[in-house]
């Protein structure tokens, strides 16, 4: 079984330059427990220009295998928190492949990878987290593009937030994630097809788990999945009924589904 094992200081700076990005005031220090899916800061994994692919992600062929498909998207995931990771010390982190397949969809041929990660400190299981990861074909420029779902609209709390490519680059900065779409205005319309820069998924999966831990506390696990891409100059509504979560674009279709489940 292909793995990977990486190490990290979970340095507090960058913690706070996050929360200052998003608007917060910068509270944690060393010692502080880091905010649920604050993990994606950490474990960058740098590689030179010549083992990029064309999008800027790093080339596949190592622990994700290559299925032939240039368009990667971070389609959804899982997480179980088990403690809180703390900042300020090294941390553990081992990656395996857990599932591959592939399935003609209603866009064409999609390729489908699951990585699972398990992080630890100080020898403790901290968190396990399932990232849903599908690869597709460029886009057809005569093919019409699948209706989006639409969201539903009985949410017991909302929450209204914006995106501007500042915000997107300095997401893409602080986790190291060198996507062109999230970027590269020109890449994302001319390449792939984007009406602008994509906000990130897990950008947006983040920002319902901070949602869901003011509303109700600390998780103990948390699942997503992207339903349809959110661009930086559309505001999005934060959505929550139950234990059900979702991000509502403004023209009404489902960007994320998710469920959070607290203690």
């Amino acid at each position: 079984m292909t793995k990977e094992h990486q190490t990290d200081i979970l340095d507090p700076t960058r913690a706070t330059a996050f929360q200052v990005a998003l608007g917060n005031a910068p509270t944690i220090t060393s010692g502080s427990a880091l905010p649920p899916f604050f993990h994606q800061l950490y474990f960058w994994t740098p590689q030179p220009p010549a083992a990029l692919g064309r999008d800027g992600h790093p080339k596949v062929g190592g622990l994700i295998p290559d299925m032939g498909l240039p368009r990667r998207m971070w389609a959804g995931g899982r997480l179980e928190f088990h403690t809180p990771l703390v900042a300020g010390i090294v941390a553990e982190r081992i990656s395996v492949l857990d599932g591959q397949s592939t399935k003609e969809g209603r866009s064409g041929p999609l390729g489908f990878v699951t990585v699972r990660h398990e992080i630890r400190q100080k020898g403790q299981l901290c968190l396990t987290e399932w990232q849903d990861l599908v690869y597709r074909e460029d886009p057809a420029p005569d093919k019409k593009k699948p209706n989006p779902p639409k969201a539903r609209m009985d949410e017991t709390d909302l929450r209204e937030v914006g995106f501007d490519s500042t915000l997107l680059f300095r997401y893409s900065a602080l986790t190291f994630n060198g996507h062109r779409i999230h970027y590269d205005l020109d890449y994302a319309r001319g390449v792939e097809g984007y009406a602008g820069l994509v906000v990130h998924g897990p950008l947006l999966a983040q920002l319902l788990m901070l949602f869901s831990v003011d509303l109700s506390g600390p998780l103990t696990s948390f699942s997503f999945r992207a339903t349809s891409p959110l661009m930086h100059f559309e505001t999005a509504r934060l959505c929550r009924s139950g234990e059900d979560m979702w991000v509502r674009g403004p023209d009404g279709r489902q960007c994320m589904q998710a469920v959070a489940r607290s203690q």
